[in-house]
């Protein structure tokens, strides 16, 4: 089998930002790395949940909702993925991620889709651990650019 795209970039060298991981067609598939990987430190099961009810709301209600196809997260639990059509541009697709973490830092209430009937694991969320995490990650973002967006060798 052939290794997949995010199996070639070199953990080691990756630092937290965000970057074009992929585009398939008329599909950019953004990685937002939270953590550096293999780090020591990465984000808990219960808020990387509440992240992605956040992100996800977020995203899908912003101005760029017609073009969001998925928010979710890594396995390694070092970030989330984003995965935009090609019309939003790169700054846009910064200026989103940015929008979408400050609303996720400022989070007050309850968590969107935080039930039963609407969520799978409804009783593991850590909203705390979500905001702390969004605002954590906001000034890495604050000054990111298209020209950012590129893994390192």
């Amino acid at each position: 089998m052939q290794k997949i795209a995010s199996f070639t970039v070199n953990h080691d060298v990756l630092q937290c930002g965000m970057y074009v991981s992929r585009i398939d067609g008329d599909v950019v598939t953004y990685d937002v790395r939270m953590k550096t990987p293999n780090g020591g430190d990465y984000l808990p099961s219960a808020v990387m949940h509440t992240l992605e009810h956040l992100l996800a709301t977020y995203a899908r209600n912003s101005a760029w909702a017609g073009s969001v196809i998925y928010v979710g997260p890594m396995g390694c639990r070092t970030g989330f993925y984003l995965l935009l059509r090609d019309d939003v541009s790169r700054a846009d697709a910064i200026k989103l991620m940015q929008e979408a973490l400050s609303f996720a830092a400022d989070f007050v209430g309850e968590i969107p889709g935080n039930s039963r009937q609407e969520c799978g694991n409804y009783l593991e969320h850590d909203l705390a651990g979500a905001r702390l995490a969004a605002a954590e990650m906001l000034p890495v973002l604050a000054d990111w650019t298209p020209e950012k967006m590129h893994y390192a060798e």
